[in-house]
């Protein structure tokens, strides 16, 4: 469990919230906005209606008691990289800050934010690689170069086992997972057999996982 420090309650700053909660953490918000705080107050641990751009009102909550802080600002970019540096000055544990462009990335990044989330951008590239690709249900690119890619087993697949494809070998994928109506059962044995039924979550270099999803395609 993390304490983590809201600021910001857009639309990104608001589903962070909750999925923050649902993963058992304890979060304070903040925003200007007091019918959106008052949405969100009874669903967190704390909240409090301010102007984060007032650095007495960072000094009052306390940021370096905080695991985390995240500044989901994105009409503003201004008060983002203000906050994002008063926060920083004030000793800030983490600090994650949000942009919508490269040059924001840049400076928010040179002005105290230890990390930067693309919220559009990385949903856009998701949703374009999920459906740039036949068979491809999800997708997280992990690096340039490697993804997690969730796809069927090829119908050469069904009725065999893990061991007997050696797809390690013979595909240069890692299979992480399989899923199917029971449920996510994580690193599949050698002697799992595929059923056909199932999707597979697998590590795989770009180059490899098209290979693999052309084959699937055939």
């Amino acid at each position: 469990m993390k304490s983590i420090l809201i600021i910001g309650l857009g639309r990104f700053g608001r589903h962070l919230c909750r999925k923050f909660m649902s993963l058992g953490n304890e979060v304070m918000i903040v925003d200007r906005n007091e019918a959106i705080v008052s949405e969100l107050a009874g669903e967190v641990t704390g909240a409090q209606i301010a102007d984060c751009t007032d650095e007495a009102v960072l000094r009052q909550l306390g940021v370096h008691n905080f695991d985390l802080c995240v500044v989901c600002i994105g009409s503003d970019f201004a008060s983002s990289l203000l906050i994002t540096s008063m926060l920083h000055d004030l000793g800030a544990r983490y600090i994650v800050a949000k942009a919508s462009q490269d040059v924001h990335a840049k400076l928010l990044l040179r002005n105290g934010a230890d990390e930067v989330a693309y919220p559009e951008r990385d949903s856009a590239e998701r949703t374009a690689a999920r459906l740039s690709a036949q068979n491809v249900f999800d997708y997280i690119e992990l690096t340039d170069e490697y993804s997690i890619y969730e796809i069927p087993p090829l119908s050469s697949w069904v009725g065999r086992s893990v061991r007997e494809i050696d797809v390690r070998n013979k595909h240069h994928i890692n299979i992480l997972a399989v899923k199917d109506e029971s449920g996510l059962r994580p690193m599949p044995g050698a002697d799992y057999r595929f059923t056909g039924r199932e999707h597979i979550l697998a590590l795989a270099a770009q180059d490899d996982a098209r290979k693999l999803l052309k084959r699937i395609d055939m």
